[in-house]
């Protein structure tokens, strides 16, 4: 009688053991993964700009997913869950990037007409000048060679216009070009470079290669710029003390800064400034938005050398 009376209730648990055993494992930092994962998928910039980025993205959180299926130990899955949670961060940080280099070659386009038409307009007037003094000269045969004079003066200006013209769109054409390449944004302080945080070592001050090619990158602008200056100024999240945080930025602004020394630009071209946890971009409540706030922002000064200072 008791053997017919537990057997069903042992098959049932058997059957609950079994069940439970055959579900896929799990972690907190997986499913933080996944869901950075759906926002990658929901972001119409990541498609645009960065397909290969989040493939790459998608194989490591496949391999993750691949690991909880297996019921693999927690270590294992969160390690690989870290490393797609990271490109997943990267892939949004190249679409970003990728967007702001259209965004600042687009504005820059038009720039470029605006200034084209100036000039041009400038040369076709200077040449209107020209023709009338040539008319002048032929009405006014006893100042012939006074008309002429001036006639050529015109044309040497309206040839000096042109030239002008020429030299501008070429060096608009090359900074915009050169800008765009380090996704510089235009603000209200003007054209401001960042240095996210993954062009530095995870919590030091040492640029790492990557961030030296764009340290690289400034220094030929500025070379080729002399009447420009630049405002080196660096930023940290919220996590660690505050004093911890002000020093961390000073010394990430040093840095860059020492790299565009050691690349030929002259100290008094360079200034630098140290915030801290202040002036945030975003949250400081997820890794991604941290990451965010942990950057160096690089503000190149007007044509006369002149940085706006924040407000």
């Amino acid at each position: 009688m008791k053997k017919t009376h537990f057997t069903p209730v042992l098959l049932a648990m058997a059957v609950f053991i079994s069940a439970c055993s055959s579900m896929p494992k799990t972690t907190s930092l997986l499913d933080q993964t996944r869901n950075d994962y759906a926002a990658a998928q929901s972001n119409p910039k990541v498609a645009s700009y960065a397909p290969l980025e989040m493939k790459q993205a998608t194989e490591a959180l496949d391999q993750a997913n691949t690991a909880a299926s297996n019921k693999d130990n927690a270590e294992k899955i969160d390690k690989l869950a870290y490393v797609a949670k990271q490109k997943i961060a990267l892939t949004i940080e190249v679409a970003k990037q990728k967007s702001a280099e259209a965004d600042v070659a687009n504005a820059g386009k038009e720039r470029d007409q605006i200034r084209l038409d100036q000039r041009t307009n400038e040369a076709n007037q200077a040449k209107i000048s020209a023709d009338q003094a040539k008319l002048a000269a032929q009405i006014a045969q006893g100042e012939t060679a006074d008309a002429q004079r001036k006639a050529q003066m015109a044309q040497d200006e309206a040839n000096a216009a042109q030239r002008q013209t020429l030299d501008a769109q070429a060096r608009a054409t090359q900074l915009e070009a050169q800008l765009a390449d380090l996704a510089a944004k235009k603000t209200e302080r003007g054209m401001v470079i960042t240095l996210g945080d993954v062009l530095f070592g995870t919590d030091m001050s040492r640029l790492n290669p990557d961030g030296m090619r764009t340290a690289k990158k400034l220094a030929d602008v500025l070379q080729q710029n002399p009447q420009r200056t630049v405002l080196v100024e660096g930023f940290t999240d919220s996590t660690g003390s505050a004093a911890h945080n002000q020093q961390l930025s000073e010394r990430r602004a040093t840095a860059v800064r020492n790299a565009l020394q050691e690349m030929g630009i002259a100290g008094d071209r360079v200034a630098l400034r140290g915030y801290g946890e202040a002036f945030p971009v975003a949250g400081n409540a997820t890794a991604q938005d941290r990451q965010l706030n942990r950057r160096v922002e690089i503000v190149l000064s007007d044509a006369s050398g002149k940085v706006a200072q924040r407000n």
